[in-house]
């Protein structure tokens, strides 16, 4: 039970974080700067977490949980990301919704990457 209130309060804070980064006022001509920024920001945080966690075997394990699931979990957007390709295409926009997934898909490997090379 106390794994599921490490994740759940995570979740919670993360969720929070997530609506708060999308109230940002930024001018994107219709692209989703935020979910895009969200995304890359939560695969660069579960780079650090994970990688953290690999290198601290004595790291608890419900400290992973809440950061890892719990925050990382509630703060990125994949399935918003999904809905709002599928948007763009249905609004005829397809070199953008090309470009949103490419950047989104590239620039969350290289964060994950990145996290761990900072942290080596």
């Amino acid at each position: 039970m106390i794994d599921c209130l490490a994740v759940g309060l995570g979740g919670c804070i993360g969720s929070i974080l997530r609506y708060l980064i999308g109230k940002i006022p930024v001018e994107t001509n219709g692209f989703p700067i935020h979910t895009l920024g969200i995304n890359v920001i939560g695969c660069f945080l579960i780079g650090l977490i994970v990688s953290l966690a690999t290198k601290n075997t004595q790291m608890d394990p419900r400290l992973v949980l809440f950061f890892k699931t719990g925050v990382c979990g509630g703060f990125t957007t994949f399935s918003t990301f999904s809905l709002e390709t599928q948007q763009l295409m249905q609004t005829g926009q397809y070199t953008m919704a090309i470009i949103y997934v490419l950047c989104s898909i590239l620039l969350g490997i290289f964060a994950i990457f990145a996290a761990q090379w900072i942290l080596k």
